[in-house]
This record gives C-alpha cells, sequence and structure tokens, in this order.
C-alpha cells in the first residue's frame, strides 16, 4: 500500500470543505466556494493516490470521496489527466522548496554530499516521483495547449531556481552540470520509484526469492549512488 504524507492544506482544517460534503449537489457560485471545492477534489486525487497509486486514480472514485456527482467535476477540471497535471505542477514547487531548503545555504559540499541532498528531496516527494513518470505518459499530452504550457511554465521556473540553488552551492558544478544532476534526478528517481513500490504478486515473489530483490528497491540509496556518480562526471 502507498503512503504519500499530504500537502498542508491551506484553505481549510478540515480534511475536505464542509459544502462539499453536506450539500454536494449545491453549485460553488462563490469564486472562494470554487476554489475550495478545486482543493477538495485535489485533497481526494491526493489521498487516493497515496492509498493506490496514481495509475489508480479515477474521476468517478475521486468525486464519490467529495460526495459530487461525476458530471460535476467538469466545472473544475476538464478531465483526470487535467487534475493530476496540477498536482504534477504543485509538486514542482515543493521539490524546489525542499531542494533549496536542504542545502541551506551551504557550500563546498562533496558530490555524494550533493547527491543526498538532492534525493533526500524527491525521497520525501513520494506522489511527485510516482507523478514523473505519468507526466511524460500521458498527461501532459492529454490536455488543451494552454493547460500544458501552463505546466511547462512553472516546472520550468522550478527547475531554473534549483539549477540556480546547485550552482549557488559552489560544489563543483557549472549551469550545465547542475541541469544534468536535476535531469538524472528526475529520470532515475521516477523509475526507480516504481520499482521501489512493488505489487503484491511482486512483494511475494521477492520474499521467495530475494535474489530477485535488487537494489532498486532500496529507492534513496539507489539513487544517491547514481547521482553521485553523475555529480562527479558533471564538475
Amino acid at each position: 500500500m502507498r503512503r504519500y504524507p499530504h500537502r498542508h492544506r491551506k484553505s481549510t482544517g478540515l480534511r475536505y470543505p464542509w459544502f462539499v460534503t453536506t450539500e454536494p449537489r449545491q453549485r460553488a457560485r462563490s469564486s472562494l466556494h470554487k476554489q475550495l471545492r478545486k482543493d477538495a477534489l485535489l485533497d481526494a486525487a491526493r489521498d487516493l493516490a497515496a492509498e493506490r497509486g496514481v495509475r489508480e486514480v479515477t474521476l468517478v472514485n475521486v468525486t464519490a470521496r467529495v460526495g459530487l456527482h461525476p458530471t460535476a467535476v467538469r466545472r473544475y477540471f476538464e478531465s483526470r489527466e487535467e487534475l493530476l497535471l496540477e498536482l504534477a505542477e504543485q509538486g514542482w514547487a515543493d521539490w524546489r522548496e525542499r531542494l533549496t531548503a536542504g542545502l541551506g545555504g551551504t557550500t563546498g559540499l562533496s558530490a555524494g554530499q550533493l547527491a543526498e541532498v538532492v534525493s533526500a528531496s524527491l525521497e520525501q516527494l513520494p506522489l511527485f516521483c510516482d507523478l514523473l513518470t505519468h507526466v511524460v505518459l500521458s498527461l501532459e499530452g492529454a490536455v488543451r495547449l494552454e493547460r500544458a504550457r501552463q505546466y511547462k511554465a512553472a516546472a520550468g521556473r522550478a527547475y531554473d531556481a534549483m539549477t540556480q540553488a546547485l550552482v549557488d552551492a559552489d560544489a563543483g558544478l557549472d549551469h550545465a552540470g547542475a541541469q544534468t544532476l536535476l535531469t538524472a534526478a528526475m529520470s532515475c528517481g521516477a523509475y526507480l520509484f516504481q520499482l521501489s513500490r512493488p505489487s503484491a504478486t511482486l512483494r511475494q515473489l521477492y520474499a521467495e526469492e530475494p535474489r530477485w530483490a535488487h537494489d532498486a528497491l532500496r529507492f534513496r540509496e539507489q539513487l544517491t549512488g547514481l547521482l553521485t556518480a553523475v555529480a562527479r562526471g558533471a564538475r
């Protein structure tokens, strides 16, 4: 079973806004109520992804969780892909915050220390790691052009900020080297995350055949080792 930490919900102290569950068919007319209902749908998708993984999140089970009719979600998101893409967009902001906080203004880090900071920042965001795979495979190519542009712009801003933070850490990386490290972190992190969350069938198989429970099941350790090699080569 997948467990993702929840983002801090700023909109309300409740799990979901009161008006969603008590009056599910009442259309949210004010801009505030619309935002609260949109937040509730995102929170429900986040919870479902934590329980079942991103691939199992559907508009039907999202709307069921917040007490809305499935057709009502179209007022806030045109599709499942658009809803999940918004979670991915939020994930980029979270990654930037965690990476810059992990660096903490420290300079002169070794390749291994730098890799450890980057790996730790991704380990703290399992939902984002899961989404990274689906963004490329199905999400960003299935939404309207302007929505895809919005996602790319937000991801680009976070990527540029993290690139500069890695350069400012004075760990021997120029902009090209920092970008190489981030690209490796994204691609390796997304792949290793999927390997590190085996299905019930594979968990049983690995228990019976430990030799097949490969190192990729140790997400952070394996990712740190790969990124250390990349950081050394990118210097």
